[in-house]
């Protein structure tokens, strides 16, 4: 069996790489060794930038599918400042639900799927998937961070690995609030995502590998309070999240997409954006023939979130920064808000001047 694009991994990254290159005519086959529901842990709020490239796949977003809110809270134990974002295009999701919709969506558009296989046996021309072997024209690792396909390509070199754990839970409760709250504390972060009507999607991102969700939420007593007496729908899930990048992404007829291209920290919120984003502009250089087009998309997409992701990570590693960077915030939500806007993809990166970077940091320094 033969295909024009082969892709490892069916996770969003991969399923949305499929459904783009599907959309302009390829032949695509995804090769999982899972089988679904895929999950994975995550904070399962989709920004408006990932909402709106869900939609350019063919996946309308709405409130029958998902929960929307309209804001991102930040707070700590002094400071609270919140940024409002334009009105239905944000939505709280369950990663499973995700998951359902984009092998919906790849079926729809002719994606073949072989699930629950093992795929090896390398070459420039064709994989082994179980006993038989696979032709392909393109090969895409969409197989995460220790990407198999990455490293039989070469292209497993890392720069600024910087990891973390995460890990999360739902539970059944009405929405407090319509914004994604994150929870600033020393080393230790909480987001609390509302993820349908009666359910809200709570995690935590630390260094501490002992930490788990109970004993986080004693050091926010705030969000503590709020979940006493829910029950849980569901088991306690973990990963590594980490800020981390690949000097390349191509190497011949191959292209790495998602966190086996390189991945920021969950911290961020925006690793769903960044892989939708790769996904559609590899579909595009692959129906041209052209990888070298998907590694400038690659590396110009990446740049400014990373820049951000290495602000956020310092508010978390310092407590002197975050309350600095807190009380700016909090005495001009003016500036918060204009943080948010670029940072959700609601203001063009472009727009952002290299003043405001500077007067920013200048303001963060004397607050």
């Amino acid at each position: 069996m033969g295909a024009d694009v082969l892709v490892v991994g069916a996770g969003p990254a991969g399923l949305a790489t499929a459904i783009a290159a599907s959309m302009r005519g390829l032949r695509v086959i995804v090769a999982d060794s899972r089988r679904p529901p895929i999950d994975k842990t995550c904070g399962e709020g989709l920004l408006p930038d990932a909402v709106a490239a869900l939609r350019s796949l063919g996946i309308e977003l709405n409130s029958r599918l998902a929960f929307p809110f309209n804001g991102i809270r930040f707070m700590d134990e002094e400071f609270s400042v919140s940024g409002i974002l334009a009105e239905g295009t944000a939505f709280g999701l369950r990663r499973t639900a995700l998951s359902q919709l984009l092998i919906q969506r790849a079926s729809e558009v002719g994606v073949e799927f072989l699930w629950g296989v093992r795929v090896s046996g390398f070459d420039s021309q064709s994989v082994r998937i179980n006993d038989a072997r696979h032709s392909f024209r393109w090969l895409v690792g969409a197989d995460g961070r220790d990407s198999a396909v990455g490293k039989w390509a070469r292209l497993d070199t890392r720069s600024e690995c910087r990891a973390r754990f995460g890990f999360r839970r739902h539970y059944s409760i009405t929405p407090w609030t319509d914004s994604v709250e994150v929870y600033w504390g020393d080393q230790c972060q909480m987001f609390a995502t509302p993820t349908g009507a009666q359910e809200v999607s709570v995690s935590v991102l630390t260094k501490d590998p002992r930490m788990r969700t109970e004993r986080a939420l004693l050091k926010f007593p705030g969000l503590a309070r709020r979940l006493r007496g829910a029950p849980t729908l569901t088991i306690e899930r973990g990963a590594v999240t980490a800020l981390e990048w690949r000097r390349a992404v191509v190497r011949r007829n191959v292209a790495l997409v998602g966190d086996a291209s390189g991945s920021v920290d969950g911290i961020a919120g925006v690793g769903l954006s960044l892989a939708f984003q790769q996904a559609i502009y590899l579909g595009e250089a692959l129906a041209r023939e052209d990888l070298k087009r998907y590694q400038a998309a690659h590396r110009r997409i990446r740049k400014f979130p990373t820049r951000l992701n290495r602000v956020l990570l310092m508010m978390s590693e310092s407590a002197w920064i975050r309350r600095k960077v807190l009380r700016l915030f909090a005495e001009s939500p003016a500036t918060f808000g204009a943080m948010m806007s670029f940072h959700t993809g609601q203001r063009a990166p472009e727009e952002l001047k290299a003043r405001e970077v500077f007067d920013l940091g200048w303001r963060a320094l004397w607050a």
